[in-house]
């Protein structure tokens, strides 16, 4: 079992342990060894091997122990016996809004609910508003709770999605007689929410049938759906659906085009296509036969590129994350597209945490995870003051924090840590720092952690107001969602985009795969305002800073060239743009 398995059922088992009202520091040391686990940079297989897990923060015996039964075996007794103690529906029940483990164990206890559907029946039927706690507006949250529940049942996190997907590419990439391989669909084009897996390969039609045999025997795979010539479908262990298709080699280009999507952007191109009097479909161009038109045809091109088929059309090469509908063809028509920004345009990243408040890793830790990416400098910031849930730091503890990063520094070459501060945005748009505090650090993170209940109106003059405080270098996951768990809080993003570029700010591209916020639909807006943003990972550990690259996802979707980026900067270029705002 791999270590991401491993730290989700930590995870799950602390959840578990706190429905049953188990001791809450019993219950926090499985969540705590879970972060751990799950944030670890050493060879598990090592510290398992040499009976050394232990050493690790938040391990004890007892956990470590379970950790190595799990690595050795795949399984955990413990584990399971435990499921089989809980409400069987209990791993859904966790996942709705609102619903925490606390008030799941009271749920079971007095109404003896087990079900989302025992849930949605009781809710319905009011007998929730009853219990202590619990109220008219409770029941209504529930519903609605449940009601996203069912909309994310088949969605998946891009990451999550990603890492499943490489997995079956790196071994069908092995097997004899594939040609070419590639993710195709939403995932190609890095949506932040994935459904099913589609993979293409070429292939010629006497190694198909070896291939699908080697695809729906992976071991990743739990169930076979169906199995053909061109198409196969699997259920992976991980819950996603995922199809393969096998097509001959000179419709790869074509094929891969109209897999990858989205149906609007293909719309699109069919429709180019016969202006120039051919069909368009998923494995050539052809000639338009019929109709009675009168109009000559151009010559049908023969195209081994999805660039040689955009070229036909008489556009510029379209990247797959811009493929949504959203204005690409004209550009790519009138040669004017941007060129988007790349992984390795990233010089560092600014929504770091540490030690201090809630991170896993040092700032000396944090530092060297940053010069390892070959980064020039790395942003901490750590919690304010009023986020005790997350060891918001105490003014005495900035000052702690600061003579560390000034030593840290020192020993430092082309290099920096910049001193800076998540924030918390209080309900009415002030700031949990005096600008007397605020004035020490050298950027400025402003986010938004607590009451969530606002209408757009409050929610958009909360975060403009926040934004007019000068010490305010960016705003943090703007509208605060957590995907496929939290919707964000309701709030009128095109004006605080507008007063953000009035202001002279920024507004982050919070790159947590969770997180993925500011969505790229409005982020599209933004860069055409000629707003700077940053790709930040929000990293609480030192692997989480490799988050970036799925907010540089984003920024690409959201058409965020390097120069509108601000982490693309040297570090000489982002000292000069602090300071020059202090």
């Amino acid at each position: 079992m791999n270590q991401a398995e491993i730290a989700k059922i930590l995870d799950d088992i602390g959840t578990m342990l706190e429905v049953k009202g188990e001791n809450p520091f019993k219950t926090r040391a499985y969540h705590n060894a879970s972060r751990t686990i799950g944030s670890l940079n050493e060879d598990l297989a090592s510290l398992v091997e040499q009976k050394e897990l232990t050493k690790l923060d938040g391990v004890g015996q007892a956990i470590a122990e379970k950790i190595t039964e799990l690595f050795t075996t795949g399984k955990l007794k413990f584990y399971e016996d435990l499921k089989k103690s809980m409400p069987k529906g209990i791993e859904e029940m966790i996942r709705i809004q609102g619903l925490g483990p606390k008030k799941i164990k009271v749920l079971f206890e007095q109404l003896k609910i087990q079900t989302v559907d025992d849930l949605k029946k009781a809710a319905e039927g009011h007998r929730l508003a009853s219990i202590a706690g619990f109220g008219k507006k409770t029941e209504e949250n529930i519903l609605k709770g449940i009601e996203q529940l069912k909309q994310h049942a088949d969605k998946h996190l891009f990451d999550e999605a990603e890492e499943a997907a490489n997995n079956i590419l790196t071994m069908l990439r092995k097997v004899k007689g594939v040609r070419k391989c590639e993710a195709a669909g939403s995932l190609r084009r890095c949506k932040e929410v994935i459904g099913d897996i589609d993979i293409l390969a070429s292939a010629n039609a006497k190694d198909v049938k070896s291939i699908m045999s080697a695809f729906v025997a992976h071991p990743d795979v739990a169930r076979i759906l169906g199995q053909g010539e061109t198409k196969s479908s699997v259920m992976l262990a991980s819950g996603i659906q995922c199809d393969l298709r096998i097509v001959e080699e000179q419709n790869y280009p074509f094929a891969l085009a109209y897999f990858t999507g989205s149906k609007e952007h293909n719309v699109q191109l069919r429709s180019l296509a016969l202006r120039n009097g051919w069909s368009m479909n998923e494995y050539e161009f052809s000639k338009v036969t019929g109709g009675g038109s009168k109009k000559k045809s151009k010559p049908v091109p023969r195209c081994t590129s999805e660039a040689e088929i955009h070229a036909s059309l008489g556009l510029e090469y379209i990247p797959p994350e811009l493929r949504e509908s959203m204005g690409e063809i004209d550009a790519a028509a009138a040669g004017k597209l941007p060129v988007l920004v790349e992984e390795s345009d990233i010089k560092g990243t600014f929504h770091c945490h540490t030690t201090y408040s809630d991170g896993n890793h040092s700032l000396e830790e944090m530092a060297h995870a940053a010069r390892d990416l070959s980064w020039q400098y790395i942003g901490i910031a750590d919690h304010s003051k009023i986020a005790a849930y997350a060891g918001g730091l105490s003014e005495a503890k900035v000052k702690q924090q600061h003579a560390e990063i000034d030593k840290l520094n020192k020993g430092f070459k082309n290099f920096r840590i910049f001193k800076g501060t998540e924030v918390d945005i209080l309900p009415d748009g002030t700031l949990d720092w005096s600008d007397k505090v605020l004035a020490r650090f050298d950027f400025v993170v402003a986010s938004i952690h607590s009451k969530f209940t606002m209408t757009e109106e409050e929610a958009t003059k909360r975060l403009i107001r926040a934004l007019k405080n000068k010490y305010v270098t960016m705003l943090g996951h703007p509208t605060g969602r957590v995907l496929l768990r939290r919707d964000g809080y309701p709030v009128k993003m095109t004006e605080v985009i507008k007063a953000t570029v009035e202001y002279g700010k920024i507004i982050e591209i919070n790159a947590h795969p969770s997180r993925l916020d500011m969505d790229w639909r409005v982020g599209k807006f933004a860069s055409e305002q000629g707003m700077i943003t940053s790709i930040n990972p929000d990293a609480h550990s030192t692997q989480g800073l490799r988050d970036v690259r799925y907010g540089v996802n984003i920024a690409r979707k959201a058409w965020f060239s390097k120069e509108q980026v601000l982490n693309t900067r040297t570090l000489a270029g982002i000292e000069k743009y602090l300071s020059g705002r202090k």
